[in-house]
């Protein structure tokens, strides 16, 4: 990337929408794939039905670089405030 590209991508801007600004609560996910794309559903479940709160599809390479950011992020939290403890998967089968 040339420099000058470098400065616009600097200087580029977001719109945050303001329905979106609140953000969503999900306690459970699932991740499905093809060849092209992988569709990560949010869920927020809560007994006796649960509700999709968001779903993302993007390529497999943009993919890649969420999660090296998202493991990159948990060990700076985790270096600031401890392990994570994982948590217990959910009984039971998610049907769409």
């Amino acid at each position: 990337m040339k420099d000058s590209e470098k400065e616009k991508a600097k200087k580029l801007s977001v719109k945050f929408p303001e329905t979106l600004v609140g953000g969503v609560y999900s306690n459970s996910m699932s991740v499905t794939h093809t060849k092209d794309e992988f569709i990560l559903d949010f869920y927020m479940m809560a007994p006796p039905q649960g509700v999709v709160v968001a779903r993302i599809i993007t390529s497999p390479g943009h993919i890649k670089r969420v999660i090296n950011v998202l493991n990159g992020n948990i060990n700076k939290y985790e270096n600031k405030y401890g392990p994570i403890q994982e948590t217990e998967e959910p009984n039971g089968k998610i049907l769409n």
